[in-house]
């Protein structure tokens, strides 16, 4: 068994702590929270130990669980790494691109499996539609969610669109040529609503729509290959299928009944004991983060451009 110990235990952090309980390849040794009142209730409601400090409970653990807060992830991991310990960092990998590049540097250095929350990789209706999905032309993604602050301390594109961002990176296997956007800050500092275009070397374009101030749910991507359109519910978990030039509609991609935050969880417990790279590693987070401030860029310069051309009536 392998002793990991959680920082964090929010509403992530409480779910994390409870599947990790439940798979047999970990032992939880406890968590730290640095909210007294969070800390008390979660020691109680999991019989686990509340530490006093982040140090404290790395020095108990072999593996490290970051289900902080996005501001809090550079410190934490920087900590965890330099201590040795095997590392599952949320989404997104840090705040800034500067503080993900060092981390990146400090990966390379040590020898510890480090897996970030890329979720979506594990979502069953993803699993079940990848094989399918072969050298896609065009990727139209829609994630769009019901207000909640807890994430407004990133813009939208690192909160939500990262994940789909993540998706495309790891189907689309070729050199990004030109990336564009544009978005709106509603109800936050940061944008809450964008939308961006990725075009690749090899012809192929993805784009992306992100909302969190959205009346309700929807995560939804379509896949087009040369000869097949296919759509994947990320939250209804399912996948529909649909031949190209003909009326032909099959529903028989079979999607298995999986929690994907279990999965992932499991998939980092694997990657440690086969010494093996995680299927979402600290290269791929960073990958993610580096498009998505690509694409926090343009906003920003869009975003200035307009207020300079804006005309006073």
């Amino acid at each position: 068994m392998l002793k990991i110990g959680v920082l964090g235990a929010g509403h992530l952090g409480k779910i994390h702590l409870r599947l990790l309980k439940e798979i047999p390849e970990f032992e939880v040794v406890g968590f730290y929270d640095n909210n007294p009142e969070v800390a008390r209730n979660m020691q109680e409601e999991f019989e686990l130990k509340a530490f006093g400090s982040a140090e404290e409970l790395m020095g108990k653990c072999e593996a490290i669980d970051i289900v902080t807060s996005t501001p809090s992830h550079f410190e934490l991991a920087e900590k965890a790494i330099k201590n040795s310990k095997h590392l599952f960092i949320e989404k997104p990998l840090t705040q800034t691109l500067a503080q993900a590049k060092k981390l990146l540097h400090l990966a390379s250095e040590a020898n510890v499996t480090i897996q970030v929350g890329h979720v979506e990789r594990f979502n069953p209706a993803f699993l079940a539609a990848k094989n399918f999905i072969a050298d896609p032309m065009l990727v139209e993604t829609h994630r769009l969610a019901q207000f909640n602050p807890r994430g407004t301390d990133v813009s939208v594109v690192l909160d939500l669109m990262v994940h789909d961002i993540d998706i495309v990176l790891s189907l689309v296997k070729a050199n990004i040529r030109r990336i564009s956007a544009s978005g709106i800050a509603v109800v936050s500092s940061t944008p809450d609503i964008a939308n961006a275009r990725i075009e690749f070397d090899n012809g192929a374009v993805a784009n992306l729509t992100a909302s969190r101030i959205s009346l309700v749910n929807v995560r939804k991507s379509r896949f087009f290959n040369r000869d097949t359109d296919i759509t994947v519910d990320f939250l209804e978990k399912k996948v529909q299928a649909e031949r190209i030039n003909s009326e032909t509609v099959f529903n028989s991609i079979e999607v298995a009944d999986s929690n994907a935050l279990q999965m992932e969880l499991i998939s980092f417990a694997n990657a440690i004991f086969h010494n093996e790279r995680p299927l979402v590693s600290i290269d791929d987070g960073y990958k993610a983060m580096e498009v998505a401030n690509k694409i926090v860029e343009q906003l920003r310069l869009n975003a200035n451009f307009a207020v300079s051309n804006t005309i006073s009536a």
